[in-house]
């Protein structure tokens, strides 16, 4: 065997080596090489189509190879990191964030320790050096290249079709299927699985009973991780004066069943605007906006519309996060207020617009809104990373409760200052998810958030409700916005 023979056959052994380094794993060893043998077929042939994109393109086996498995390692390291912080391996769309990594990094980076930002960065340049250093400018081993890619995703092709594989992760379930197949099988299944996912069916109007009296406006606040201090790290002397008093006076609150846990506020977002729980999303779930175009019929904003309101969306950021300059205009809302509005934060303020300076733009909106009127309004001032600062002497959680205070301050303040407009409101005000504060907060167990809905009357006094508590997922919180705002669906019409 020669010696580029003999390179090649490293191949599948370093593949399935660095696959045995994902987590979850099968067991406790430092090495995990029990993934399913279906899986095992996927990721050897994935890896072999990896390396001959790249001996296609510098024509040197040892390059393509080690630029092969360099690619495996850092998708597992990657991968390791976001399991740790968020509880989730790497999923498919991930990728399709690739982009917002580079143009918001601090919201990414903080995922991954110092040393492996730093073993990813020696490796990626180690690698380009080898790819520069090595090119081969013969043709043969380049047309050998784009003979092994073609044959490779053959294969991976005709597998697919294969009823062992086709059988192969049918319902979402992430964390068993990367411990039962392995990470890049199910990157590839569930990408695939992805794209072959219907839209759900068109909304229609349901008839309603006429709430009465029915609110003018409805304000929505969706609070950058924002969780009760006293269930988050198990001590009552942490609770916020602002919640306590919303949920004392408010007309419905529970918890918001939230899916994630230290970031995909989209998911959260999705569900309370588009109404769709993730069991009717199937695999579209990972990352709803990616799909949400097909979903406008649905939309709060959309819904609302046809009874007369007008609703405009607040977010004091980049509006292309997430595709929310596409999606929000055609969901229905009329108009977004975005980072442009709003003054950068001074010093000693953090690095995000505060909540205090969103309180007094929502105000400003609600009173000058003439008609019926929706404000979906998110947060930013308390997303992570929680750096040490001046207010916390270097201890992320004192940083994480001194930013949550300031949001339960605008609850408070919300309260208040829609009460003194002196109209019929519905104020609802909910916490995407949970912080992940590293050595604070883990992603086991409970990941509910506080979520409060307040009724206020023509005198801006409280309407309490009747003690009602209710547990809703962010779809379950979407229907009863529509309930307290249009009345209750007439029996036999489906809420949609």
């Amino acid at each position: 065997m020669t010696i580029d023979g003999m390179t090649f056959a490293a191949l599948p052994i370093g593949a399935i080596l660095l696959e045995g380094l994902v987590r979850p794993r099968r067991d406790n060893f430092p090495l995990s090489i029990g993934r399913s043998l279906p899986g095992t077929w996927l990721l050897l042939w994935m890896a072999m189509a990896l390396a001959g994109l790249f001996l296609l393109v510098c024509g040197n086996v040892p390059v393509s190879v080690c630029l092969s498995l360099g690619v495996l390692a850092l998708l597992a390291v990657a991968s390791n990191a976001k399991h740790a912080m968020l509880g989730e391996p790497l999923l498919f769309s991930d990728l399709a964030l690739i982009g917002a990594i580079f143009r918001h990094p601090q919201f990414y980076l903080s995922a991954v320790a110092v040393w492996q930002r730093t073993v990813a960065g020696i490796i990626a340049l180690l690698l380009l050096a080898l790819l520069a250093r090595l090119f081969v400018p013969a043709f043969q081993p380049h047309l050998i290249g784009l003979g092994t890619l073609t044959a490779s995703l053959a294969i991976l092709g005709l597998s697919l079709k294969t009823a062992p594989i086709r059988r192969l992760a049918r319902v979402p379930a992430a964390h068993a299927d990367v411990q039962r197949h392995g990470l890049l099988p199910t990157l590839l299944l569930y990408w695939l699985r992805w794209r072959e996912s219907e839209a759900p069916a068109t909304c229609a109007t349901p008839l309603r009973t006429p709430i009465a009296p029915a609110p003018e406006l409805v304000v929505i606040i969706q609070c950058e991780s924002f969780a009760d201090p006293v269930e988050l790290f198990s001590d009552p002397d942490l609770a916020l004066p602002g919640l306590a008093a919303a949920r004392k006076h408010a007309w419905q609150s529970g918890r918001l069943q939230v899916s994630g846990f230290g970031a995909y506020t989209m998911r959260t977002e999705y569900g309370v605007l588009f109404g769709l729980d993730e069991e009717e999303l199937g695999f579209r779930r990972y990352d709803p906006f990616l799909t949400a175009l097909d979903d406008i019929s649905h939309a709060l904003p959309a819904r609302l519309k046809p009874a007369g309101w007008r609703s405009l969306f607040a977010h004091p950021h980049d509006m292309r996060f997430y595709g929310r300059d596409r999606i929000m205009p055609a969901a229905g809302f009329a108009h977004l207020v975005g980072e442009d509005r709003f003054e950068p934060p001074a010093p000693g303020e953090g690095r995000y617009v505060t909540d205090a300076a969103m309180t007094d733009e929502i105000v400003s909106l609600a009173a000058e809104a003439t008609g019926p009127t929706m404000i979906y309004a998110v947060t930013i001032e308390n997303h992570g990373p929680w750096a040490p600062d001046e207010h916390s002497s270097g201890d992320l959680k004192q940083s994480y409760l001194r930013l949550a205070r300031n949001s339960d301050a605008m609850l408070s303040s919300l309260v208040e200052r829609l009460g003194a407009l002196e109209r019929p409101a519905l104020l609802v005000f909910f916490g995407d998810h949970r912080p992940s504060i590293p050595g604070a907060t883990a992603p086991g167990g409970d990941r509910h958030t506080p979520y409060v809905m307040i009724r206020l009357d023509t005198s801006g006094a409280i309407v309490r409700g009747e003690d009602r508590h209710a547990d809703l997922t962010p779809a379950g919180l979407h229907h009863a916005i529509l309930g307290a705002t249009l009345g209750d669906v007439a029996p036999g019409q489906s809420p949609c």
